[in-house]
């Protein structure tokens, strides 16, 4: 399951970790409770979510099972991540995005490098060869169950 969103430079892309369960269901990206809080978070910045692009660096959803409970979603391991990471690095080939912005560790990670640490970069905007538009190279970081 690949993003969705507008992908015609200039555009802004945002990449979470993974598919959650209801985009298992819908097979469109951010459409639970990580979906609301991007669009809230998108609103409060004046962000029409309508002209960015949305994507995860795992495009499936990997769970547990928890009896009659909804499954509970579980963190993509190493190998997952190496599997997905070819057809995310597409998409942006693709997109050619103007600014990048990773959301949460695993996700800048991926992108940055492994020995990026989230907790102490976090809003701190980068510059990287995978935002090649305009006068520079951009990515940014944001932890989004940490605002801050």
């Amino acid at each position: 399951m690949f993003g969705e969103g507008l992908g015609q430079p200039p555009a802004q892309v945002f990449v979470g970790e993974a598919a959650g369960r209801r985009r298992g269901q819908s097979c469109r990206p951010f459409v639970g409770p990580a979906g609301k809080l991007l669009d809230r978070a998108l609103e409060e910045a004046g962000i029409d979510r309508k002209l960015v692009y949305v994507t995860n660096v795992v495009k499936h959803f990997k769970w547990t099972p928890r009896g009659k409970a909804p499954p509970a979603r579980k963190s993509p391991n190493a190998r997952e991540i190496a599997a997905c990471k070819p057809w995310l690095l597409a998409e942006l080939a693709v997109i050619q995005q103007e600014v990048l912005v990773c959301l949460g560790s695993t996700a800048a990670q991926v992108i940055l490098g492994r020995t990026f640490k989230v907790t102490q970069m976090r809003g701190t905007i980068v510059e990287h060869q995978l935002a090649p538009q305009g006068d520079g190279h951009r990515a940014s970081v944001v932890d989004p169950a940490r605002p801050g």
